[in-house]
């Protein structure tokens, strides 16, 4: 199956060049922000550049990621990077997790051994998963073919492949926030036999109540979502706007400023995480910058964010979703979709309301977000 073992490396050149870049950067005039609503805080971001070219260890984060196994795989036009941690429990669910934008499989870092081995942290071991955790094509690690794009659709297509076919696992689970929710639908739509069921933290924007939301045909909840959803996307929703129509022009200034590429991603991790207005209430300066790290040195921004053009431009409609599903919104995550949608389109087992944490789940509150799966998955576990 051209299955080959994965390292990420430490790149010596690569870091020499990121230093100088760093200290040569120019930085923008204009008005600074302390509730970053110009954008990115400037002083944040200084002090955080500061930290990264004087005391970031990226060598102690690469021994990190590695901690794992690691794998890739070529298909078709895809060379694959993904985790796969096997649980020692005979009855482990193989788990799908997949993450979304401007994250990355680190979304999930402190999840994997809370999730392949519960009994070491005084859990069940009964509750234990085989994880298969992947960048998402055009994403971190894994390649694409120069020029190609792709769509939720076809990356769903990608990851069932290397489920079944590549890994041999007759029936799967699926886990999924932003894009990875989206994946998650398009497989459980898709390839319903294969799936055991999905978990999601969001559901995406649901475009068809923004268009009807004046419709007196919508519940109360769903009118609201529908007025929430147009002014979050007329303050918030610049950066679709971008990646879903010129995402390349826009690709040209992260791939070769480090600064522009921690600005673009550390603006989103600090609208939509549960961290108070203070970024480093939720993530690590560290966290911050391994994710920016993946982003910068695999270069990936530009096919990352041609995602967006191609879920516009070519991804196919989807019907209702009958595989068992359960949603956990977290407090703070962006446009919880009202109850009765989430009934209509999709087979709901399972509805949980969390009351902290933000878009970014697995990386804000790790035990929270096992402790939900762990809930939701129990009862489709075979005797050992």
């Amino acid at each position: 199956m051209n299955i080959q073992n994965f390292t990420v490396n430490f790149a010596e050149d690569r870091m020499a060049d990121l230093a100088l870049r760093l200290k040569m950067s120019r930085w923008p005039t204009g008005k600074d922000n302390v509730h970053w609503q110009y954008g990115v805080n400037k002083k944040f971001l200084a002090n955080l550049v500061d930290y990264w070219i004087e005391e970031f260890d990226w060598r102690k984060q690469v021994t990190a990621l590695n901690e794992y196994p690691q794998f890739t795989f070529k298909a078709d036009k895809v060379e694959l990077h993904y985790y796969h941690v096997k649980s020692k429990e005979k009855n482990a669910i193989p788990l799908l997790l997949c993450h979304g934008w401007p994250d990355s499989f680190l979304r999930y870092q402190k999840a994997i051994p809370l999730l392949a081995d519960p009994g070491r942290f005084g859990g069940d071991s009964a509750d234990s998963f085989d994880l298969i955790i992947p960048s998402l094509p055009g994403f971190g690690f894994s390649k694409m073919a120069e020029g190609e794009g792709m769509n939720n659709a076809a990356m769903a297509a990608v990851l069932v492949h290397l489920m079944t076919d590549v890994l041999g696992y007759k029936k799967f689970a699926a886990a999924g926030g932003d894009i990875g929710s989206g994946v998650t639908r398009q497989l459980a739509y898709n390839y319903p036999k294969s799936l055991l069921a999905i978990h999601l933290t969001d559901v995406g924007i649901i475009r068809e109540l923004i268009q009807a939301s004046n419709s007196e045909t919508l519940s109360p909840e769903a009118h609201r979502y529908g007025k929430a959803a147009q002014e979050w996307l007329a303050k918030e929703g610049a950066y679709i706007a971008i990646q879903s129509t010129k995402p390349l022009t826009l690709a040209y200034g992260l791939s070769d400023s480090p600064i522009g590429l921690a600005a673009w991603l550390l603006e989103k991790f600090h609208a939509w995480s549960d961290c108070g207005g203070d970024l480093n209430n939720s993530f690590s300066n560290d966290e911050l910058l391994t994710n920016i790290m993946i982003y910068w040195l695999s270069n990936c921004i530009g096919s990352a964010n041609q995602a967006y053009y191609e879920n516009v431009h070519s991804l196919p409609a989807i019907g209702r979703i009958e595989v068992p599903t359960g949603l956990a919104l977290f407090a703070k995550d962006v446009l919880p979709p009202p109850k009765d949608w989430v009934i209509k389109n999709f087979n709901l087992m399972h509805w949980s309301q969390i009351k902290k944490g933000g878009h970014f789940t697995a990386m804000e509150c790790p035990e929270l977000f096992v402790s939900d799966i762990r809930n939701f998955l129990r009862p489709f576990r075979k005797p050992a």
